[in-house]
């Protein structure tokens, strides 16, 4: 089984990431509480999740927005969330984020939550998300970096650092999977990657204000840890362990 082939089980895979309502609403609102910060009367626009999974997080969304589309490669997870996440403003389709179909410049607002690492391609992704976005219109990137001592998806020190044949046996000896299949990047590599884009950096916004932004459960107002992420955003940007940015579509010259 090839890395693209995997994907398609990704929810059965970390259902208890996919299908946690809880965490999946909070990390909804966390989104929604960036966009409606940098865009008003959000229930004029238009949204396409990629990446949907089971589609709470787009159900969520609708609620928001005017129209929403979810997508994902995950047959499994888009039929749930079509049977349990829809309503009259959300479609949901079996695409794939790196060459949807949609027509240029398709949707005012577009998500892209911690998926860039899961595609083959993630330099194809961002063409396509640059591609699908009306000019001026943003995409929701949330980013892991590289560079993360201990790696989100599989919680193991220092996973996604080392080359990728090491990574294979580290699972492997744990039991927790075959393969490392998620291709992470650091800052300078994510900048790259986004180019095109200007950023929107909301990192350390949501690190001051975590109550606003719905990220309570990753560091608390007065605490001891929000005043080392604040240290560290100032002193090494480059190792902080997640970005949050708004990547605006340029206008014409």
């Amino acid at each position: 089984m090839n890395k693209y082939e995997y994907q398609y089980g990704f929810s059965e895979a970390h259902p208890d990431a996919l299908y946690n309502l809880q965490k999946r609403t909070q990390k909804a609102n966390k989104v929604l509480s960036v966009l409606s910060d940098y865009k008003k009367n959000l229930e004029t626009l238009s949204l396409l999740d990629i990446g949907c999974s089971t589609g709470i997080m787009t159900k969520v969304y609708g609620e928001k927005f005017g129209k929403v589309i979810g997508i994902d490669i995950d047959r499994p997870a888009v039929e749930f969330a079509i049977c349990n996440n829809s309503s009259a403003n959300i479609q949901y389709f079996v695409k794939d984020g790196m060459d949807t179909g949609f027509h240029n410049e398709s949707f005012d607002v577009i998500t892209c939550t911690m998926i860039y690492e899961h595609v083959p391609d993630y330099n194809k992704l961002m063409s396509e998300i640059y591609r699908l976005l009306k000019v001026g219109g943003v995409c929701y990137f949330g980013a892991h970096n590289r560079l993360n001592l201990m790696e989100a998806h599989y919680k193991l020190p220092l996973l996604s650092i080392i080359p990728k044949p090491l990574a294979h046996i580290y699972l492997r000896i744990l039991r927790k999977g075959n393969f490392y299949y998620e291709n992470h990047l650091t800052l300078w590599g994510l900048r790259k990657l986004v180019s095109e884009f200007e950023i929107i950096d909301y990192t350390r916004k949501i690190i001051e204000e975590p109550q606003k932004y719905f990220a309570t459960e990753m560091v608390l107002p007065g605490s001891f840890k929000q005043k080392v992420a604040l240290t560290v955003f100032k002193t090494a940007y480059w190792l902080f362990p997640t970005y949050i940015w708004l990547l605006r579509k340029r206008r014409a010259d």
